[in-house]
């Protein structure tokens, strides 16, 4: 454990504005972007870093805000050891001063356990906390909410545990990199396997989600919309899972081949086909027998009404007129949405989207089923159309093309048709929540004509 204090000097009075009450755009972007917090993290991590290791680089990812609670900042930082350059992830974490990394005896022994396991080289130390600015910094791959990531990071445990579903040795060598690292929520992890001689040629990914989350039915899920994709035929699959490791509470699953559908929309670049295939495969899975949902948890409009809520608090809190746009937009959502035609829950997938569907060759692979739940059929199309709309806006062209091309093999009731539109409108607002970068010089605009295009397009409702 590292306290930064020290290096950072005395705490700007801007620092405590960050999380108060009257935080508005200039705070937030003063601490994803100014240049004193940022030579506080870069010193902060500097000070974990074995004697001759020098951090090169410290580039923000990603940024969540929640007003007047917490801010946290994903960096990728670089750093310069012995000749080479590595790569790691770092969170920080603004909070009231109520708490800290500094606190939690749990994270103290984490970081332990991974430094004499050299899981930290070249760090030292995995915490440190930066006193007088309230805020936490933790590098991968410690989370004290999941220790099981320790040893998930760490070479044998993981050939070990790969022995099994791979019907390997397990002195089978790997190289472990980080994909996403969300301490307290979710984590990815690659493990690339040694070029030896009768190792495993491809990669495999590890997902290790909530403290709560029940590996084991995930597993059974995914392995039945494989199966359910299988048997419907038609070129597209879903990536069927090797294993679920109940112990470490994650979900080993093999490397896929290809690129992600939203690579090819952003180009315009002969789509059609795939999003035919999008659409009869989605429509396959709203048509699966009882027995795919199996124990699947519940999922109407009025929870993913407050989902977005929650998700648009931010530019509630910084942009007021655009929330008060939100707010009424949420309310009328609910009254049309309440007044159409409903129909019986079927399996939904829950988070239907072009970066879950790879294309390789002439198929199409469908990844990712943490999100799977019994619901609307509609939600996963209004989802699908509001991400349509998006990658098509970022290469310059209408999306009315590759939608209609989703929709024709899709073949939707009308009645269905008129409750995804509803659901667009929500995505549309949780797209400016979560793609529109805070840090983005042009924010504040992009995120409400994001706003802005969702309430125009519910007006126009019958």
């Amino acid at each position: 454990m590292n306290v930064a204090g020290s290096l950072v000097g005395s705490l700007s009075a801007r620092g405590e504005d960050v999380l108060s009450a009257r935080a508005g755009v200039a705070e937030v972007r003063w601490a994803l972007l100014g240049a004193s917090p940022r030579k506080a993290v870069r010193g902060a991590l500097q000070g974990l870093l074995e004697e001759g290791a020098v951090l090169r680089a410290c580039r923000v990812r990603r940024a969540k805000f929640k007003p007047g609670r917490k801010l946290t900042v994903q960096y990728d930082a670089w750093v310069r050891s012995g000749g080479t350059d590595l790569e790691r992830s770092v969170v920080a974490v603004w909070d009231r001063g109520e708490g800290g990394i500094h606190l939690d005896p749990q994270a103290r022994a984490l970081e332990a356990e991974a430094v004499a396991e050299g899981l930290g080289a070249p760090f030292r130390g995995l915490c440190a906390r930066l006193h007088g600015w309230n805020v936490s910094v933790m590098v991968s791959p410690l989370d004290p909410r999941l220790p099981q990531l320790i040893r998930l990071s760490n070479p044998r445990h993981v050939a070990a545990m790969l022995a099994g579903p791979l019907s390997q040795a397990s002195a089978a060598g790997y190289r472990i990199r980080t994909i996403r690292y969300r301490p307290g929520e979710r984590h990815v992890l690659r493990y690339e396997p040694s070029p030896a001689p009768g190792a495993p040629t491809r990669a495999v990914f590890a997902k290790l989600s909530r403290r709560e989350a029940d590996v084991a039915r995930a597993f059974r899920v995914a392995t039945g919309v494989a199966d359910r994709l299988d048997a419907c035929g038609g070129g597209t699959r879903a990536l069927r899972p090797l294993a679920a490791v109940a112990e470490d509470g994650v979900i080993l699953f093999p490397e896929v081949a290809g690129r992600p559908l939203s690579e090819l929309l952003c180009r315009h670049d002969g789509v059609t086909w795939h999003l035919q295939m999008a659409g009869r495969a989605l429509r396959a899975l709203h048509s699966a027998p009882a027995s795919l949902a199996g124990a699947l948890d519940g999922s109407d409009f009025a929870t993913e009404v407050e989902a977005v809520r929650r998700a648009s608090e931010h530019i509630c809190a910084l942009l007021p007129q655009t929330g008060a746009v939100i707010t009424g937009t949420l309310e009328r959502a609910r009254s049309v949405y309440e007044r159409l035609p409903p129909e019986a829950p079927t399996f939904t997938h829950g988070d239907f989207k072009a970066d879950h569907l790879w294309v390789s060759g002439g198929g199409l692979t469908v990844l990712d089923f943490g999100s799977c739940a019994i619901g609307d059929p509609a939600l996963d199309v209004g989802k699908f159309l509001a991400d349509l709309r998006w990658w098509s806006s970022l290469s310059g062209r209408g999306s009315a093309s590759v939608r209609g091309a989703f929709l024709e093999s899709y073949r939707a009731e009308e009645a269905r048709l008129l409750r995804a539109r509803v659901y667009e409108v929500l995505f549309l607002v949780v797209l400016a929540a979560h793609r529109v970068p805070l840090y983005h010089p042009g924010w504040a605009e992009r995120t409400a004509r994001l706003v802005q295009q969702a309430a125009a397009l519910l007006g126009a409702l019958p």
